[in-house]
């Protein structure tokens, strides 16, 4: 796509100076920067944008994963979301699996070599990965592709003619690399082989724009610089911030616990965005909410001028459990959360049965699933964190005999318990 002089110089203006820019473009010019970390180049975007509106093409607007697990989280989104309002003005979306990137393994923030997943575990992953990805973007409107399309036909001199199109000095750049080398730890030739692959994603594809997270922008400015190289007008990047967790403090990660996964039941996800703070409650409706900043202001102001800020969390964590599941699933998980808060048993709680009574119920809560062993049981009921049939169990030597109970640990896990 090239641009017009006159083009140029009407975006430098309006980007530069804040006029001439046309309300089509101011308004994408705000989506696109919205809760974002970087956007590179600012100007190249407008003029992007503004030759688009001019000519009616959209723009081609790029995201690549790679299946390296087989499920996603909320913080996944962010980016995701991203990708929905862009698509939501018009632009051709592209959700690119990659699955021959998956077999070299992104470097990017190790201190070590990261394993490259088998072929059979890529397929596995990849086969879940769009699925969830719709939840998000509109899937009528989303092109799909996998990078091995275009990578495996490359070949072995394809491959070099691309490695010489950068240097290692400028490999040895990238923060990783360098870190590993300064501190002794073997870096594999391969691993640069990672984001010349990514790079190359952007020319087969004659990207526009290319999103990731904060530790991807080598990656992306790699795509710029091949781009370049073959001829293409570069790609602008826009990197994402990583969300927190639950604890507001570490990155959304399945290793810290700390994590909401996007197929998760709608009870717990919804109890779960209830457990953030209030502070963090602000950015995760920048980045993951789909209410406009205007209305996300004015439940600021209404929570600075007195409102309860629980009713805002509410409507965030209403909003987050209707995109990944259902209007009424959001309101039966508000119910149950009430029913729970006052001490109430949730209208769905699953159903064990268990042989071997009588049964102590340190015993009989691990057999159910509701602790990991019996000492924690024991320490559970302790601290009085047991209760069976509504009662607090107080004595560990407890038997139960046959029957039925409904039995609950902390204030989150239920379950109605048949012994026999």
């Amino acid at each position: 796509m090239n641009l017009s002089q006159n083009d140029h110089q009407s975006v430098t203006k309006s980007s530069g100076n804040g006029v001439d820019l046309t309300d089509g473009v101011r308004e994408a010019m705000a989506v696109t920067l919205r809760g974002c970390d970087e956007l590179i180049p600012h100007d190249d975007w407008a003029r992007k944008l503004l030759k688009s509106e001019r000519t009616g093409v959209p723009l081609r607007i790029k995201l690549g994963l790679d299946p390296t697990a087989p499920d996603i989280h909320i913080g996944h989104t962010v980016v995701l979301n991203k990708m929905r309002q862009l698509q939501d003005l018009g632009h051709q979306v592209i959700f690119l699996i990659g699955d021959f990137t998956s077999l070299i393994g992104d470097p990017s923030g190790r201190n070590n070599t990261r394993p490259p997943l088998t072929s059979e575990q890529i397929k596995a992953n990849a086969e879940t990965y769009y699925k969830q990805a719709s939840l998000v973007l509109d899937p009528a409107r989303t092109e799909i592709r996998y990078n091995s399309e275009w990578s495996l036909p490359l070949g072995s001199m394809g491959m070099i003619q691309l490695a010489a199109k950068y240097t290692v000095a400028r490999m040895m750049e990238r923060n990783d690399f360098h870190q590993r080398f300064t501190a002794g730890t073997p870096i594999s030739v391969h691993e640069f082989l990672y984001p010349l692959m990514q790079g190359y994603d952007s020319v087969a594809l004659k990207s526009d724009l290319e999103l990731g997270g904060t530790d991807q922008k080598f990656n992306l400015l790699m795509g710029r610089h091949l781009q370049q190289e073959y001829g293409q007008e570069p790609q602008c990047i826009l990197t994402m911030p990583l969300l927190e967790g639950l604890d507001g403090v570490d990155k959304m990660s399945k290793s810290k616990n700390n994590y909401i996964g996007i197929t998760e039941a709608p009870n717990s996800m919804f109890a779960k965005v209830l457990s953030i703070s209030d502070t963090l409650m602000w950015r995760w409706y920048t980045l993951l909410s789909f209410k406009s900043l205007a209305e996300i202001d004015a439940l600021k102001q209404a929570v600075e001028q007195g409102a309860n800020p629980k009713e805002a969390k509410v409507a965030l964590a209403k909003e987050i459990t209707t995109r990944f599941h259902s209007a009424a699933a959001a309101d039966a998980a508000e119910q149950d959360f009430i029913n729970r808060s006052k001490g109430g048993v949730p209208d769905q709680i699953p159903e064990v049965s268990l042989t071997g009574a009588p049964m102590g119920v340190a015993a009989l809560l691990n057999a159910a699933g509701l602790v990991a062993s019996n000492g924690e049981g024991n320490r559970l009921i302790d601290g009085g964190g047991v209760r069976i049939d509504s009662g607090v169990v107080s004595d560990k030597g407890l038997k139960l005999g046959a029957g039925v109970y409904v039995v609950q640990v902390g204030k989150r896990k239920f379950a109605r318990v048949t012994l026999c």
